[in-house]
């Protein structure tokens, strides 16, 4: 999640469409959303797509701040098809529907963490059962030293504290340049056998 820039506007006020006055420069189209590490941020979200084998970004892009994670997986995983085996997410993926139409249409496994006591149907136990399965411990374990950090790295590169742009548009453009200017320092550190995480200079142009 990235803040808009300029003053928030409050939900109860947003919903019911009332600008305060004397509120100026307002990023209408910003919404609200909340996280454990954030709390709630009024501003512009990011998706980030990042392999496992070796951490190299496969998109970073814009999306509402207050929009479903796990579907936005679900439509940007369907460019993969037939490329991986296995899609991995935290909590935001956990959707017993989403995990059996994974392997139903896209012939890849979804390995998400579940969420506790939710285990009354068949189907939802046998989803925990392959969740719990060593390679899936695993996977949700890289995950943690691949993804995540790769998001703070592209956010520190960039100093994206705000979003200095206002309005879906224009970040969108802004944030998929971000992510094309990552992928391709990264490729290049990658046929040199240098370490794909050490790019911030490149990006920058240093160095």
């Amino acid at each position: 999640m990235v803040q808009a820039k300029g003053p928030v506007w409050h939900q109860k006020q947003k919903s019911q469409g009332i600008i305060p006055e004397g509120l100026r420069g307002l990023d209408k189209e910003a919404t609200w959303a909340t996280s454990k590490a954030d709390g709630w941020v009024y501003g512009h979200g990011t998706f980030s797509l990042v392999s496992h084998g070796v951490p190299v970004v496969g998109g970073f892009k814009w999306m509402r701040n207050c929009a479903h994670e796990g579907k936005r997986l679900w439509e940007e995983a369907g460019r993969y098809q037939g490329q991986l085996r296995a899609v991995v997410m935290d909590s935001k993926a956990d959707d017993c529907k989403m995990y059996r139409a994974f392997r139903r249409e896209r012939r890849m496994a979804l390995v998400t963490r579940c969420r506790e006591r939710m285990n009354k149907t068949a189907q939802r136990r046998a989803m925990i059962r392959q969740m719990r399965r060593p390679e899936n411990r695993r996977r949700l374990k890289e995950r943690s030293h691949t993804v995540e950090p790769m998001q703070g790295l592209v956010k520190e590169i960039f100093d994206l504290d705000r979003c200095w742009m206002r309005g879906d548009d224009n970040n969108r453009w802004l944030f998929a340049a971000m992510g094309l200017a990552v992928q391709m320092s990264q490729l290049e550190a990658y046929r040199e056998g240098r370490s794909t995480w050490q790019v911030k200079g490149r990006v920058l142009g240093e160095g």
